[in-house]
């Protein structure tokens, strides 16, 4: 399942990873999801990303420490 972004002038991969992540170390996945896309320090406007989405596993109750229980 993906997302759809489009970029705005001077927007970041980085930025856009910690948007939709909070984790900058997803560029990557990011990159691959849009492979039509140059990697440039900053994007042009207009351009229609596909944002993966990522699930992350849930941690059980007995992983959590006693005060998040």
């Amino acid at each position: 399942m993906y997302l759809t972004h489009v970029t705005q002038d001077g927007e970041r991969w980085d930025l856009i990873a910690w948007r939709y992540y909070r984790d900058v170390s997803l560029v990557p996945a990011l990159i691959e999801a849009n492979p039509h896309v140059p990697i440039t320090g900053t994007l042009a406007g207009g351009i229609q990303l596909s944002i993966p989405v990522i699930e992350t596993p849930s941690a059980t109750s007995e992983e959590l420490p006693p005060w998040k229980r």
